[in-house]
């Protein structure tokens, strides 16, 4: 929608008339998405408002953004950027244009040394971080989402964090922007000649800058607010303290448009100055008696010098005391009324820590039980981290069904902390929030509080009006700003001329005409005319499937999805599913179905199940899991038929597929062509791509000893799938433990045996349950009291395993971790002059396997190379032979890293990986253990 006076579009324009124009600009169509299942997974990011974009436009460069404006100005339509989509305020959605500057936006450089880093809007801040962490810096914001945001959204919403203040955040460490302006004009702005081109090419920008800079320092009563807001954190409105700490018209835009929100233009890359990394750092947990007491503490605390001093009221350790990881030394029954701190202190030296952690023992003699003292421990700390940087998603996941999260954000002056805290517990009482939680940056004054409400009805609306009228005067009473972190969006630009008074917000309106007088850049957001636009477009969350229904659409999932790049993400899957449920719920069924045809392809067959998302939710949510059961129940019966007799006939079957290996292998075109060709036919959900393989690997057999140390499932895969190096992985782990001195057993009839990963992963139950107890039978005639660990050569075989076990209590572990315990240290190993490119996969992440595929790795070689876009191949089984489009989106950059590296050598821990990355790089990747195995001996006797 237009918003009256602080902008010229038009209210809707039709796509295809939009695409017109799209197409007269030179934008190519297969940047342009417009179907269903596209805008419907789009429409919603992190916040409590949805909208339906109306087309996305996937830029591939800044000059795809500058021909997009264009477009955009010709038609008055609306424009909004998307790249993480972990805002809170509505800034990321739009019933217009949304342009995605995520996928192609990825670039990171490191410069002098590590002091300097530019990086585009693309990347993630934990990207850019492990890009500097050999140079020992870092970048100055330290969100909580930093797996998630990225770069565009830090200088959007001029993010900040946990430890680094005003003094770090993205306004005082951006050094420089690759700028675009809506009209077209790009600008270095850290080139010597920017101020005199911004000068020569946008002279009514130029000359406003200057205007509104001179105006403003002429008022002192302006001068004394923004010294006085931007003291603390603020994200109100935008930066006009830039207007006063800069001079140069250039200068003066370049920091106006940190914090901006895209709505004056689009930064295609940033400069920042790095901070140091803390080379030592100690974490602790103080626990009050109350959050009144908490907050009272945080000064006293501040004075100690810590870096961070986190709030967490309540509600908050009934949380962390309760998920799916609980906190020790926090139980129901112990939290009552209490609350915490979570205190890090940071130093260059042991000494210097030290001397941090005795200044905070008279602080933390005030805590009581649950209080955990400052510890180095690198496991405990990011255990207590844990807690914290999911707190948003974990009690938002906990909300009562039909309601709708929403995190704000304050800030006040430190001193006003504890009566501001108090303040917002009387309104949450006074307004019947019940399930509200306080948590935030205690030593900043920033406090961030989450309440639940049920946007599906007039009464819920309502009271979340009055309770924002309220809170606003609560926070302005304070002294405080409205918007600490989180961007103004569109939940307080109505609130905007209160913060600042009616002449700094006419200043902030005439520099959105000078940089946008289209009014086209995410038009009533930041500022806005109209005073009801928080109360609308809000988010009414539709129950859908058990699996996923908790989800906050957070976003967290999104960088480790290997199906990101080509279809959709989890969150993008449980939005399609939750608008289908709403479109039917309205009478809606052509919109619906539509949805759901498209969904079949976009968030069932691409979906590589590989459980990557779970890892990186707060919430533990498998969307996986809900494929899977969307795959059985789409699965046809004379499928489940096939499923259940290649499960009965396992043997014949992988044999079969050898013969037909070892055949196609001898004519790898012809193989190829007859496939491809048959795939016109056949579904490829059924009928695989032959992409050119090594030949079969060897049937497998029993291996018994009389003492045994493990039990040994050969992986399927490994021997169907043959490996250019002998001897294959299971061949080289019988090897090692023979040279170790170690028994392993091999069950009767391995041929015939699985994980049931096959079968899971396609909803195929009845054959999955048939396999899973012939695997049982078989470990139980090896080791009927249960007591050996079952091990497997393949890391994605070991997590089926876990899951084919669990029940039966078997202790299930991957061979690489098997090794690197009770092998390595029992056999020599003949150190390599080479650099090693390690790829570790999805099971061995889920496995926590990957720390001991690492220590083989440095047990061979000190030069180790992990890609810094390191994810899942895609490649998922059959699944990249199925769908090789899945792995060649999913391994693109990674490729690119791995190729550039030049290593000599290229492992992993499981075959299909090691295919899909081989396919990827053109380099032979083969299983640790067969490396190993080469350069290893046994222990030369002692005399």
């Amino acid at each position: 929608m237009a918003d009256p006076g602080l902008g010229t579009v038009t209210a809707a324009v039709p796509a295809e008339r939009f695409l017109s124009a799209l197409d007269g600009f030179g934008i190519e169509r297969d940047r342009v998405r417009n179907r269903a299942v596209d805008l419907a997974g789009r429409a919603a990011d992190a916040s409590h408002y949805q909208l339906t974009p109306s087309v996305v436009v996937v830029a591939q460069d800044a000059d795809d953004v500058a021909r997009t404006l264009a477009a955009a100005t010709k038609e008055r339509v609306g424009v909004t950027f998307r790249s993480g989509g972990t805002s809170l305020s509505g800034q990321g959605v739009t019933d217009q244009v949304l342009l995605d500057t995520r996928r192609h936006f990825r670039g990171v450089r490191v410069l002098d040394d590590g002091r300097q880093v530019r990086a585009e809007p693309g990347a993630t801040v934990r990207t850019v971080n492990a890009a500097l962490a050999r140079f020992g810096r870092r970048l100055g914001p330290d969100p909580a989402s930093e797996g998630a945001c990225t770069i565009g959204g830090v200088i959007a919403n001029n993010s900040s964090g946990m430890s680094c203040g005003i003094h770090a955040n993205a306004y005082r460490t951006v050094l420089s922007l690759d700028l675009l302006l809506p009209g077209g004009t790009r600008i270095e702005t850290g080139e010597p000649g920017a101020d005199d081109l911004l000068r020569r090419k946008e002279p009514a920008l130029y000359g406003g800058l200057a205007r509104l800079r001179d105006r403003t320092r002429a008022e002192p009563e302006d001068v004394a607010t923004i010294r006085r807001l931007f003291a603390i954190k603020n994200t109100v409105g935008y930066s006009v303290n830039a207007l006063l700490d800069h001079d140069r018209a250039i200068d003066i835009l370049a920091h106006l448009m940190i914090g901006s929100e895209g709505t004056l233009g689009f930064v295609a890359a940033a400069t920042f100055a790095t901070v140091p990394a803390p080379r030592h750092a100690t974490t602790g947990l103080l626990v009050m008696p109350t959050l009144d007491e908490a907050a009272a503490l945080v000064p006293t605390i501040a004075a100690t010098g810590a870096a961070s001093i986190e709030l967490m009221d309540a509600r908050s350790l009934q949380v962390a005391a309760s998920g799916d990881r609980p906190l020790r030394g926090l139980t129901h029954e112990s939290i009552g009324r209490q609350a915490a701190l979570l205190v890090e202190f940071h130093a260059d030296s042991s000494e210097d820590l030290a001397a941090a952690e005795h200044r905070a023992l008279d602080a933390f003699a005030h805590g009581v039980a649950g209080t955990r003292r400052p510890t180095r421990d690198a496991h405990e700390r990011a255990e207590l981290w844990q807690v914290r940087k999911g707190l948003y998603t974990a009690v938002a996941g906990a909300r009562p069904a039909g309601t709708t999260a929403l995190l704000e954000d304050i800030a006040v002056p430190q001193e006003q902390l504890s009566a501001a805290c108090r303040g917002l517990g009387a309104l949450f009482d006074d307004f019947g929030y019940e399930d509200s939680v306080i948590f935030g940056h205690a030593k900043d004054g920033n406090v961030h509080f989450l309440v639940n409400e049920e946007f599906a009805n007039e009464s819920g609306v309502e009271r979340y009006r009055l309770f924002t009228e309220a809170m606003v005067d609560l926070v302005l009473e304070h002294g405080g700003t409205l918007k600490a972190e989180h961007g103004t969006g569109r939940v307080m630009a109505p609130f905007v001329p209160r913060q600042y008074g009616p002449r700094l917000f006419q200043v902030m309106r005439e520099i959105k005409d000078l940089c946008d007088p289209a009014g086209i850049m995410n038009p009533g957001i930041v500022l806005t005319t109209d005073p009801d636009l928080h109360l609308r477009d809000l988010k009414v969350v539709t129950a859908v499937e058990e699996e996923v229904d908790r989800c906050t659409e957070c976003g967290y999932c999104e960088p480790v999805c290997p199906s990101r790049d080509l279809t959709l993400t989890p969150r993008q899957r449980i939005a399609v599913r939750r608008a289908a449920a709403t479109a039917l719920e309205r009478g809606e069924h052509e919109s619906a179905q539509e949805l759901l045809d498209e969904f079949h392809y976009d968030g069932v067959q691409t979906c590589a199940a590989d459980g990557m998302c779970q890892t990186a939710c707060p919430l533990s949510i498998d969307t996986g899991a809900l494929v899977r059961r969307l795959r059985a129940e789409a699965a046809p019966a004379t499928q489940s038929r096939a499923g259940t007799w290649t499960a009965r006939h396992w043997r014949a079957t992988t044999g079969a597929v050898r013969r037909g290996l070892n055949l196609a292998a001898r004519l790898p075109r012809t193989a190829e062509l007859l496939t491809l060709g048959a795939r016109r036919v056949v579904s490829h959900e059924l009928l695989p791509l032959y992409p050119g393989l090594p030949a079969a690997g060897r049937a497998r057999v029993p291996w018994q000893f009389s003492e045994p140390a493990a039990i040994v499932i050969p992986s399927c895969t490994v021997g169907m799938f043959g490996s250019e190096a002998q001897p294959d992985a299971l061949e080289a782990l019988l090897s090692l433990c023979r040279k170790a001195g170690l028994d392993l057993a091999v069950p009767e009839r391995p041929a015939s045996l699985c994980c049931g990963t096959p079968w899971s992963s396609k909803g195929l139950l009845e054959g999955y349950g048939h396999m899973v107890d012939r695997l049982r039978g078989a470990v139980d005639a090896v080791d009927p009291s249960g007591d050996m660990p079952v091990i497997a050569d393949a890391s994605s075989c070991s997590e089926g395993l876990v899951k084919a076990l669990e029940q039966v209590g078997r202790n299930v572990e991957d061979a690489v971790s098997f090794v690197a315990r009770e092998v390595v240290p029992r056999i020599s190993v003949r150190r390599v002059e080479a650099r090693l490119a390690v790829h570790p996969t999805c099971s061995s992440h889920r496995l926590d396997a990957s720390a001991a595929l690492f220590s083989l790795a440095q047990a061979l070689s000190d030069d180790i190379f992990v890609a810094r876009s390191w994810g899942c191949c895609g490649f998922a089984g059959d699944r990249g032979l199925l769908h090789p489009e899945l792995t060649n989106a999913a391994t693109r950059v990674q490729a690119d890293e791995v190729i550039a590296a030049e290593a000599d050598e290229h492992i992993s821990c499981n075959r299909t990986c090691e295919l899909g990355m081989t396919l990827a790089t053109g380099r032979g990747y083969r299983h640790v253990l067969q490396l190993l195995d080469a350069r290893s001996e046994p222990l030369a006797p002692t005399r």
